[in-house]
């Protein structure tokens, strides 16, 4: 029992300061959602009305949720599995809780299995520059062609990566790594930023993104920002519930709910900066951007197609901007893998008491097969994947858990929990809407973006 004991505290930690639970946080959800598909969904959706609409999903959908996942988390401050068993009364209701935990650490599990391969892309176009420099135009030409050894190779790569940092530990890994690759990414987006509005054809782009075109508003466009302001903050997989079970009781769980929620919608305001310029810098560099009938060609592959395009017209510095762009989406995709793997690896250390090194490397490992599986069945299970996990599993998981908090915890339980952060809470103009925000709306804006 002992050894059990000593196993479990090895695992459990917790962020030694607010700041570092704010980077890691912000890194969880900012990712390729953030960077890559919140660009191409406004030069889909009407560019400024999409943006306008989008803030509005952050502040009514996604920002509640985010302080309810929080919030069970920190509640128990266990995995997520005894975490949603924790809010369950009765051998059945518990049953049904651990269940919507386990499904949902699988669910996460499944998702770091293609984003891996996502971004093993991501760094294979990073270096393909770098070799071009070098003048091995074969070896740049092998990382930018789709083939299964590059496709391994890469993945593997990824998920050496982020094994490393989680096997550290909240403190020594997670947060050390938060702290030195979110200014990092921020620093590369502001300079690439900076460099693209410069360019001929730029300021097209700027007052398509900033200037919104209301004619194009529809029930589409709303459906598309809700689901992008829900997925760009990773809820329903349990990611952000296990970075709040190591967040303090201290912690006044609104108010750094809204810093995440703002630090992540301010960097997907930044890619836009970044990514719908760059288009139109690309059409003025003879890249053929839209089809005739107004729709963005390549929207799947824009970061693979377009701006490599785009960056190949640049001269001598457009390998250097490659690099650079490249880099940022890498880092991008780290900070949003570790938050994947942390989740089923606490999970796997307090479910079977063992240390976390062990239970990083074993984890690791089976996504790592998983992942090969997929890249050695891609067209069968690339999709498959991606659509069971992102379209249907995360609105129904995050929908679950938000009736678990406030159907099933008693709300005194709820009010105590989260006044130990902010004392003054319940007379507050967040306590008198959240809760049956929460309870109503959310779950039934959820159901919507899934029924689409």
């Amino acid at each position: 029992m002992a050894n059990s004991a000593t196993a479990v505290a090895d695992s459990r930690g917790g962020f030694t300061s607010r700041t570092g639970f704010i980077l890691a946080a912000a890194g969880s959800a900012i990712g390729l959602g953030n960077i890559w598909g919140f660009p191409t969904q406004a030069a889909e959706n009407g560019g400024g009305a999409f943006l306008l609409i989008y803030l509005l999903m952050v502040f009514v959908l996604a920002y509640p949720m985010l302080v309810a996942e929080l919030t069970i988390g920190r509640l128990s401050q266990q995995n997520p599995i005894s975490a949603l068993r924790n809010l369950a009364s009765g051998t059945l209701g518990k049953r049904f809780a651990s269940l919507g935990g386990v499904l949902g650490v699988c669910a996460l599990s499944l998702i770091l299995s293609f984003y891996a391969i996502v971004a093993g892309w991501l760094v294979a176009y990073m270096l393909a520059p770098v070799f071009q420099l070098l003048g091995l135009e074969g070896l740049a030409s092998w990382f930018t062609e789709f083939s299964v050894s590059r496709n391994l190779l890469m993945m593997l790569v990824i998920m050496l990566l982020t094994i490393f940092v989680v096997r550290d530990g909240v403190s020594a890994g997670i947060e050390r790594w938060s702290k030195r690759l979110m200014p990092t990414l921020l620093a590369l987006l502001v300079l690439l930023a900076i460099y693209i509005l410069g360019q001929p054809g730029a300021m097209d782009g700027l007052r398509m993104y900033l200037l919104p075109d209301f004619s194009q508003l529809s029930p589409q466009m709303l459906v598309s920002a809700m689901g992008q302001a829900f997925f760009s903050l990773s809820l329903g997989v349990t990611g952000m519930m296990v970075y709040g079970s190591y967040l303090s009781k201290q912690e006044n769980l609104p108010a750094t709910a809204a810093v995440v929620a703002g630090l992540d919608t301010f960097v997907a305001f930044l890619a836009g900066l970044l990514i719908i310029p760059a288009m139109f810098v690309a059409q003025q560099n003879g890249v053929t951007i839209y089809a005739e009938d107004g729709s963005l060609l390549s929207s799947d592959t824009l970061v693979f197609t377009v701006l490599p395009a785009m960056f190949d017209t640049m001269g001598a510095a457009g390998p250097f901007i490659a690099i650079g762009f490249f880099a940022l989406l890498t880092i991008a995709a780290i900070t949003s893998t570790i938050s994947m793997l942390e989740s089923p690896v606490n999970m796997a250390c307090e479910q079977f008491n063992q240390p976390r090194r062990k239970m990083s490397w074993l984890t690791g490992a089976v996504i790592t097969l998983i992942s090969a599986l997929i890249i050695l069945n891609f067209k069968a299970l690339f999709g498959l994947v991606i659509t069971a996990t992102t379209v249907y599993a995360q609105p129904l998981l995050a929908m679950l858990y938000s009736l678990l908090l406030m159907w099933v915890l008693k709300r005194d339980r709820l009010l105590k929990e989260l006044q130990q952060g902010n004392p003054q809470l319940e007379q507050t103009l967040f306590w008198k809407i959240w809760p049956a925000y929460v309870k109503f709306i959310c779950p039934l804006m959820i159901l919507l973006v899934f029924i689409n």
